[in-house]
């Protein structure tokens, strides 16, 4: 049994350096043993060195004002999730500490693991959804007509097709922007289903899980607009389809990865919103066509479940955050009540 009394000499700064290294090394292992993937891992990392760069100091030293400090003035006007995936890290790093070197610390430093975060500081967990009232079907005609005319004279045809493709996909069965750029070609399955469906491989995943991969059906006219795009489009950048791995949305550029970025995909929609739906500039993004998407589908008829499946979404009550626009609910409910009190009127009037 060790006596978390006693601390022994103050080490060196080269034990210090030495000891903090073989810790976020041991971290690193510790979540691979959890199961977490790469990129959970790489990004509660990332949070940590950002948070050691500005402290400047080992972070077990991190005492509540200093977490005040970082979040109440350094971040304060980060984006909410950026704020609650720090806290989130430091908050896992400090378990981390208090289960594995409690002792060990103590003995190097003198110092009991304490967590700066508590419920005065910490940033909050959750963001509240912002409202997205995605256009009416007649302006998101409106915006893709006019992009189809534009792909006549453009001066580069392949890649203004394959970014036309990319958001019809979001406004045809609600695909993101990462989801789509991580395509290769052969995850089109034109034998599955009734009108072939993707394989995506790199669905979102909830609450830092990871890639959840699901099938997405082409429904909604998405097989007819995608099926243009790989036999008449695709062959102009010179890919070689027989190619593992091929990426079904490539980059002009030949770049390592053969992908068109994420942010060639959101440029392309709103250069296009400004020229042909100068109302929704700066409004339309890919996410609001997922949230078109749904809600377009919903008032056609298609129940919840399915749109739920459809968009990957873990809980149903994130798809209601997407169908909210066109669900009746109160207004039915108000219509009853009223008719129920036509009613009690009739029977009294007799």
């Amino acid at each position: 049994m060790q006596d978390l009394r006693q601390a022994r000499a103050i080490p060196g700064p080269d034990e210090l350096d030495a000891f903090e290294t073989d810790v976020l090394a041991g971290f690193v292992l510790a979540r691979a043993s959890a199961g977490l993937t790469d990129g959970t891992i790489q990004g509660d990392v990332g949070h940590l060195e950002k948070v050691r760069d500005w402290f400047g100091r080992p972070l077990w030293e991190m005492e509540p004002p200093d977490a005040d400090a970082y979040f109440g003035k350094v971040i304060r006007n980060a984006t909410p999730s950026l704020r609650a995936g720090r806290a989130g890290a430091i908050s896992v790093f400090f378990d981390f500490l208090e289960l594995r070197h409690r002792a060990e610390l103590h003995q190097l430093t003198g110092r009991l693991v304490n967590c700066p975060l508590d419920e005065m500081n910490r940033p909050r967990a959750t963001v509240t959804p912002q409202l997205r009232i995605p256009p009416s079907a007649a302006e998101i005609e409106h915006l893709f007509s006019g992009w189809r005319d534009d792909l006549t004279i453009c001066r580069k045809f392949a890649p203004a097709a394959r970014n036309y493709a990319v958001a019809r996909l979001s406004a045809d069965v609600g695909l993101r922007i990462n989801e789509a750029r991580k395509l290769d070609l052969d995850d089109v399955r034109w034998d599955l289903g009734r009108f072939g469906k993707l394989n995506v491989r790199f669905g979102k995943g909830s609450r830092r899980s990871g890639p959840r991969q699901r099938m997405v059906p082409l429904i909604n006219g998405a097989d007819q607009s995608l099926r243009w795009f790989v036999e008449d489009v695709w062959g102009h950048f010179g890919n070689d389809h027989t190619l593992p791995g091929a990426p079904l949305f490539p980059s002009e550029r030949r770049s390592i990865s053969g992908r068109a970025g994420n942010e060639v995909f959101r440029t392309a929609l709103a250069e296009a919103t400004t020229r042909h739906l100068p109302a929704w500039a700066g409004k339309l993004t890919p996410h609001v066509l997922r949230h078109f998407c749904a809600s377009q589908l919903y008032l056609s008829g298609m129940d919840l479940l399915a749109v739920q499946e459809l968009l990957g979404h873990t809980w149903i009550a994130t798809t209601m955050r997407y169908i909210h626009v066109h669900r009746t609910h109160v207004e039915d409910a108000w219509t009853a009540a009223n008719e129920r009190a036509e009613e009690r009127w009739k029977g009294l009037a007799r």
